[in-house]
């Protein structure tokens, strides 16, 4: 069976997120003890923590381990993994590129690098529907005339594409994208305009901080969201710096799947538009979430009921 692992991004975190796990899966729960550990933090999700911007991506990134080690022990190693943005950082910790305590380490200070950029120039994030990549790229031109700063940060598939910008800017944009005749725009939750030059003084700060991290060659194929190609040992750095400041490609790391021709698609950690996007783009695969407890149920049930590699 050849199964591609999708690593959730931020964006669709949740208070309790995890609980029913930590408290059924000894594997699953010596996951994040281990990341406990490496921090001295309480990873329990609660309401307090769904704003904290430095605390969330560690939570993500330590949930989206725990739930790989526990497909671990059960399924034989992936064909292909990717990520969503902070996503690829499980990807990378999971496929060996760098251990649990760096790759740990490495996510916190990127979420403290991009807190400070997003209070030194704050931005803004919206969901386009049923968009053209190049309607975008005039929203963005049109909101550059009235001294606004907007740019496309998130190409999910080909017709739903993020803009990340300034207020002003998303504002513009927003009203050019719904005098052209697109009616869903939809605000994000993200208190960053990540993957857009607004994030520079992080990328900047990642750049000096990726000098003192040791990586190695995957174990596994990982999909760059920046490059649509697989990181390499060399690449891992460069990519990771460029990644804060350039827009997401996730519709291409999906065409990466796709042509790995795999059987089963799962995404791991909460939310579940990653296994959206997956079905619309390769709908012959078995494509599966799981975030809790009920999901990790259904999904030992279909394996140990047949389904078919």
């Amino acid at each position: 069976m050849k199964t591609a692992i999708l690593f959730s991004g931020q964006g669709q975190q949740f208070a309790g997120m995890g609980a029913d796990l930590y408290a059924e899966q000894p594997i699953y729960r010596a996951t994040i003890d281990a990341v406990n550990q490496q921090l001295a933090w309480d990873l329990r999700c609660d309401d307090d923590w769904l704003d904290d911007v430095t605390r969330i991506p560690v939570a993500i990134t330590a949930m989206n381990l725990g739930l790989y080690q526990l497909l671990q022990s059960q399924f034989p190693q992936p064909t292909v993994m990717t990520g969503l943005s902070l996503g690829e950082y499980s990807a990378l910790i999971a496929a060996k590129v760098m251990s649990v305590s760096t790759g740990i380490k490495l996510v916190a200070d990127r979420a403290r690098y991009m807190e400070r950029a997003g209070l030194q120039q704050p931005g803004q994030l919206v969901a386009a529907l049923k968009v053209t990549p190049e309607l975008v790229e005039m929203a963005c031109r049109a909101a550059q005339t009235v001294g606004g700063r907007a740019y496309p940060a998130n190409y999910n598939l080909a017709d739903q594409i993020v803009l990340g910008g300034d207020a002003l800017g998303i504002q513009a944009a927003t009203a050019f994208l719904k005098t052209h005749g697109i009616k869903r725009v939809v605000p994000l939750s993200v208190a960053v305009a990540s993957h857009t030059p607004l994030m520079t003084t992080a990328s900047t700060a990642l750049a000096k901080r990726l000098d003192f991290v040791d990586v190695r060659l995957p174990q596994v194929p990982v999909i760059s969201n920046t490059t649509g190609q697989p990181f390499t040992k060399t690449t891992v750095k460069t990519t990771l710096t460029q990644q804060l400041v350039a827009p997401t490609h996730f519709d291409q790391c999906l065409q990466a799947v796709k042509t790995a021709a795999v059987d089963m698609i799962i995404q791991v950690g909460p939310g579940h538009n990653l296994a959206k996007f997956a079905k619309q783009t390769i709908p012959t695969a078995n494509v599966f979430t799981l975030e809790n407890s009920h999901d990790w149920q259904a999904l030992m049930a279909l394996i140990n009921g047949g389904v078919q590699a």
